[in-house]
Order: C-alpha cells, then structure tokens, then sequence
C-alpha cells in the first residue's frame, strides 16, 4: 500500500536547552491531573453527591471524546502557529475546568467541566507534546520519545497517591482545586518559556493551498487510512484486555487482591515495552508489535494458571501497550515525514483517542455477549491476530523519511 509522497523539505528545529525536561514535567503534571486524578476520585465524588459511579466515568469518557475530536483542530493550528500559544492556552482552559469541577453544583456543570477539560487534553497531553519533539529532534526523535513517556508515565504513580491524599484532607472539591493550582503555577510557565513562538519556515516552503492539498492526499490515501485502521484496533484490543485484565483474572480463580496486583503490574510492563521499542527494527514495529499483542490476549484467554503465569502474561500486554504508545508517537513522522505533522498527528490520533473512552466498556459488552471473559480474551487475540497477518503483507516496509 502506498501513497503520494508531497515534497517534504523542513529541517529539524533544534531542541531549546531545558526543553525535553520541561515538556517531561508538564506532560507528566497534565497527565496526573486531567485523566488520572478523576480516575482516583470517582468513588468519594459518588459518596459525597449520590452521582452514580458509572455517571461519574462516563462524564469522563465523554472529556476523552471531545478530546479526539479537538484533536484534529490542535494539530492544524500546531502546524501554523506553533506550540507556545497552543499549549499555554490549553493549560489555562485545563485550570479553568478544574475548577469547575470542583464547584460544580449537580451533575450536568460536572459533564460540563469534563467537556472542556476534554478540549485542554487536546492541548496539552501527548499528540502535540509527539510533534514539538518530532519538530525539535528530527530524525534522532525516538530516543526523547521514549524519555517522555517514560518519565509521563509515572503520572499515574504520582497523581493518584497525592489525589486520595488531598482528598483525605481537604475533601474531592478541595482536592481538585490544589490540582488546578499546580498545573497553572507550573505548567503555564515553563510552555511559556520553553515552547516555540513560532515555527522556522521551511527554505522552500509550499503555499498554505499546497499544505493543505498535501495533507488531504496523506489522510485519504489507502496506506493512511489502513494504518489508522490497524492502528485503531490495536488499540482497542490492548486497552480493553488490560483494562479489564480484574475480572479475566478472577475468572480463572484468582482472587481480587492478586487480579488488582496483576492490573498494577500491567503499568510496570508498560514501562518495559518502552524501553525495548528502540530494540525492534523501524520496518518491523507494526508486525512485531501487533502479532505480540494477539499472543498476550491468548495467553491470557488460555492459560488456565497459576496466577503468576497469568499476572505475566498480564505484563506482556503492557508491553505492548507500551510500545503501541511509541508507534502511535512515531509512525506518521516516518512515513510522511514533519512538514504537516500536527495536522496529520492530529487526524491520525483521533480515533485513537476515542477507542480510549470506550474500551473499559467493551470489555464487559464483549464479555456480556460471549459468555465470558475468557471469551472476551479470545475474540480480541483471534481479531489482533487477523491484524497482524495484514501488516505482514501491507506494511511489510517503513519508509525512511527526512525529518
């Protein structure tokens, strides 16, 4: 599968010093705050104002799914105006939700907040974050990649302590407030300082028209659309099975204290599958990455125990969830090079982003309607398995683009 390649002449931009630290930072702050606190918070929220959990999650779903499709705008205003602006604004708009959480009266404002805060996510979290660094570092762009979401993906380890902490203290509301406070006095600052104005232009650069007909070739051409396809399942695949790896394990006979460790753990693999990515040859990612994710969801569905063989198998799964991180940060600039990269980031991610929301779940619909999760587990390896035999053949090739 091909498409036609538009000229493709702009040069790295050069990493300000400091600059890879501060989006670590903030990356990691964005994270703990605008998607893992709320994930911590969902039962004392439901306690102290009788909204249902499930009401709770699913305003937080529907903050993801604003998110993708803000996505697509973030990356078009990227490409012409650079990250400064962009990202301080959408810390600002991050603040402002915050608060509104925290204040909100009933349960509509609350939707409300999330809604906006779906628009900051956009902003601030990782699809802009992958340009910025794929713009600064060229093609010498993997390594820092894999800094930064290492280093964001202990927002989770951080944010949820300190979330259930604040909370003990000063109740959800207050909690959300002092969150609010951190991502304003510390983010804001730092894009602010360390973030492009602007981007250099390219030496030749073509008319406003020729980027746009070039990003419209790109999006519509049959390797995009098959990329985004695979892509968009593997996703869904891996974060339905990791997401919901508690009940798959605790079907097998392995009791919550454990299945909650192995859900834990499924984050430590994820750290793994970060650093081993760099190790797989650039035109054998896709392959490689998609055909482990089908063996970890069988392994999963068919290993009867003990529980240690399935906590592994559990970690497998984050690996590759790890590594699809990285493929998703990467794949775009590789093949159709940094000249439209926030525009195409954007329109590749956001699907992306959406099948995010919805996996916790597809996971017990899937279950629900098969039987089992074990079933579950089953579908999910013989559809990921399918996946992986088509990027065998239609994606055999990573094409080696200037950055």
């Amino acid at each position: 599968m091909t498409a036609p390649a538009p000229a493709r002449v702009l040069v790295a931009e050069g990493a300000p010093r400091g600059g890879l630290a501060a989006l670590c930072i903030t990356q990691t702050i964005g994270w703990g705050v605008l998607y893992y606190a709320l994930i911590a918070a969902v039962r004392p929220i439901s306690q102290d104002t009788g909204w249902g959990a499930a009401l709770v999650t699913a305003a937080f779903s529907a903050g993801l799914l604003v998110s993708a499709m803000a996505g697509i705008f973030v990356g078009r205003i990227l490409d012409r105006s650079g990250p400064r602006t962009l990202m301080i604004g959408g810390s600002i708009i991050g603040v402002l939700a915050l608060g509104i959480v925290a204040a909100a009266p009933n349960l509509p404002v609350f939707f409300a907040a999330w809604l906006l805060a779906g628009i900051a996510q956009a902003a601030v979290l990782y699809q802009p974050a992958f340009t910025v660094i794929s713009r600064w570092y060229g093609p010498a762009r993997l390594r820092p990649l894999t800094v930064l979401t290492l280093v964001a993906g202990f927002a989770s380890t951080i944010f949820a302590p300190v979330t259930a902490a604040l909370t003990s203290a000063f109740g959800w509301r207050g909690a959300f407030i002092v969150l609010a406070g951190v991502m304003g006095l510390i983010t804001v600052p730092l894009h602010a300082r360390y973030l492009n104005r602007d981007w250099a232009p390219a030496a030749t650069g073509p008319l406003v028209t020729d980027q746009r007909d070039a990003v419209r070739t790109i999006r519509r051409s049959g390797e995009f659309l098959g990329l985004q396809a695979l892509m968009v399942l593997l996703c869904l695949v891996l974060y339905t099975v990791t997401l919901n790896i508690i009940p798959v394990l605790m079907e097998k006979g392995v009791g919550y204290a454990t299945a909650a460790l192995g859900l834990g753990l499924v984050g430590a693999g994820q750290v793994g599958g970060r650093l081993v990515f760099s190790a797989i040859p650039a035109g054998a990612r896709l392959p490689v990455i998609t055909g482990t994710a089908a063996a970890s969801a069988l392994l999963l569905a068919a290993i009867p125990g003990p529980a240690p063989a399935l906590v592994a198998a559990g970690m497998l799964a984050g690996a590759v969830r790890g590594c699809q991180t990285l493929l998703q940060a990467t794949v775009v600039a590789e093949r159709w090079g940094t000249q439209h990269l926030g525009s195409l980031q954007g329109l590749f991610a956001a699907p992306l982003t959406a099948v995010t929301a919805i996996a916790p779940v597809a996971g017990p619909a899937l279950a629900a309607w098969l039987g089992t999760y074990t079933n579950m587990a089953y579908a999910t390896a013989a559809a990921t398995g399918t996946a992986a035999v088509i990027a065998v053949v239609a994606f055999r090739r990573t094409p080696t683009i200037p950055a």
